[in-house]
Formats: structure tokens, sequence, C-alpha cells
């Protein structure tokens, strides 16, 4: 599962209503959930964001919190 899977778990957020608002398809929401090769693109962590009424710097804090700059030599 993705952090945003997680993220959708934790807040138990319904993907049909989010699919709905944002227009963003129940399977692509799937896909962003599920599947850590899938990348989210920045519109659509936007339209989220928009439709859970959820900053969205706190999402991408969220979706991106393993995220690290690599040690310099």
């Amino acid at each position: 599962m993705t952090n945003l899977g997680l993220y959708f778990a934790k807040k138990s957020i319904n993907r049909s209503d989010v699919s709905r608002k944002t227009g963003i398809s129940k399977t692509r929401l799937s896909e962003l959930s599920n599947n850590i090769k899938t990348q989210l693109k920045v519109k659509e962590l936007y339209l989220i964001s928009l439709a859970i009424d959820e900053d969205p710097c706190e999402l991408l804090n969220e979706v991106c919190k393993d995220l690290k700059l690599p040690k310099e030599c």
C-alpha cells in the first residue's frame, strides 16, 4: 500500500466520493493507493486535497514523507 492509500485508510476516506468530486477514476485512485510504482501527479494531489478538505501541503507532506535528499560524498 502507498502512503496515499495509508492516508485514505487512516482518515477513513471514501475513494468513491473522491472519484465523484475530482473526476479521477476509481481505478486510478486504487492504483495510486495500492501500487507503489504508480506516480501521483501534482494535479491529482491538489484535486484530492480539495475533495477531502485538506491543505494540499499537508497531504503532500504525508504522501512524500519517505523522500530524502541523497547524502553528499
